[in-house]
């Protein structure tokens, strides 16, 4: 790997993302957590591509495991949409590190909220055995509706935040500038 494992810059991205998958285990409004937040940060911030996919998808399959464990929702029926959900926005922050500035940050979380929202719901229809048709996949996005304002707003929180925190940090440790 040509990223220096235990540099300051890999510790802060890594514990961020960590930090964040942790705030899914804390009771919250549905929908509204990190998740494409931590793809996204990751694949921005990450030098090393395998790392921009493999510390965020480590990150969620053990918050996801711990959910398991503590709710006994962590996994279901359409988790492989969420973390193909997940691992394009981590392809969108890839792109994002070409230019990242705060009104690529912005529609980057924009964009992977309403991706998040496509592919999730239609996996949702997918696991009901495809009901209904187009007019039941319809009928499944419709019903989606009330969950994508958290998710916009969840996606939009979380961002700032670690996007912002790192802007921050790396004006007062220079060891986190590339």
């Amino acid at each position: 790997m040509t990223t220096k494992i235990f540099s300051a810059r890999f510790i802060f991205i890594t514990s961020a993302i960590i930090i964040a998958a942790t705030s899914r285990l804390f009771p919250h409004i549905p929908n509204f957590t990190p998740i494409a937040a931590m793809a996204l940060f990751g694949g921005v911030y990450f030098s090393d591509k395998r790392l921009a996919f493999i510390i965020p998808l480590l990150a969620m399959f053990i918050s996801d495991v711990a959910l398991e464990l503590i709710t006994g929702w962590g996994f279901h029926n359409t988790i492989v949409y969420v973390y193909v959900a997940f691992i394009l926005t981590s392809i969108i922050g890839l792109y994002v590190k070409r230019n990242t500035t705060a009104s690529s940050i912005l529609g980057a979380s924009v964009l992977s909220s309403l991706l998040f929202f496509i592919i999730t719901n239609f996996g949702v229809w997918a696991a009901t055995g495809m009901l209904g048709g187009a007019a039941g996949l319809g009928a499944t996005y419709a019903l989606g509706i009330p969950f994508f304002a958290p998710t916009v707003l969840g996606d939009l929180f979380f961002n700032a935040l670690l996007f912002g925190a790192f802007f921050f940090a790396q004006k007062r440790i220079p060891a986190l500038i590339r």
